[in-house]
C-alpha cells in the first residue's frame, strides 16, 4: 500500500519531501496520502512538464495538489461537515446502538435520529450504517478505543 510506504518513509525521514504519482484519483486515496506525508499528488498520464514542476516545487518545500483533485478534495471536505449533533450520532451509531437506544441516551425522538442517519448516510455517501462507521473512521471522524 503506498500510503504504508508513504508513512514508512516519513517516520525514518520525516524531512523526506515526497510525491505520488498514480493512476488513482479516489478521494480517498488522495486524503489518505496527503495526511501520510506525501508533498504533492499527480496522475500518471500528467504532462512531462506539470511533474518537473511539480517535483521542483516540493523539492523547495511547496505542496502540489492540481486543481482538478483540489477540487476533489475540497468537495469532500463540504459534504463531510458534520454538526456535532451528527457526530454524537455517529459515535454511538459505531457503538452498534439502535435508533431507540441512540435517542434515549441523547434526549431526543427517535425519528430525529433517524434524520440524523440518512444525514450520515448522504454526507458519506454510505450505504448503510456499517458503511457510515467504517467511513467515518477511515476518514479520521471516529477514532477506535
Amino acid at each position: 500500500d503506498g500510503v504504508e510506504v508513504i508513512a514508512a518513509i516519513r517516520e525514518q525521514v520525516p524531512t523526506a519531501r515526497l510525491v505520488v504519482l498514480t493512476t488513482y484519483a479516489d478521494e480517498e486515496d488522495i486524503h489518505r496520502s496527503l495526511r501520510a506525508g506525501a508533498r504533492g499528488y499527480l496522475l500518471k498520464d500528467a504532462p512531462r512538464d506539470e511533474l518537473l514542476d511539480c517535483v521542483r516545487a516540493v523539492h523547495d518545500g511547496q505542496t502540489v495538489i492540481p486543481p482538478a483533485i483540489a477540487l476533489k478534495l475540497a468537495s469532500r471536505l463540504r459534504a463531510t461537515e458534520l454538526t456535532p449533533r451528527e457526530l454524537d450520532v455517529l459515535r454511538l451509531l459505531a457503538t452498534g446502538q439502535s435508533n431507540k437506544q441512540i435517542a434515549a441516551a441523547l434526549f431526543i425522538a427517535e425519528g430525529t435520529v433517524k434524520t440524523h442517519v440518512n444525514a450520515l448516510l448522504r454526507k458519506l455517501e454510505a450505504a448503510d450504517r456499517t458503511g457510515v462507521v467504517t467511513l467515518a473512521l477511515k476518514r479520521g471522524l471516529l477514532r477506535l478505543e
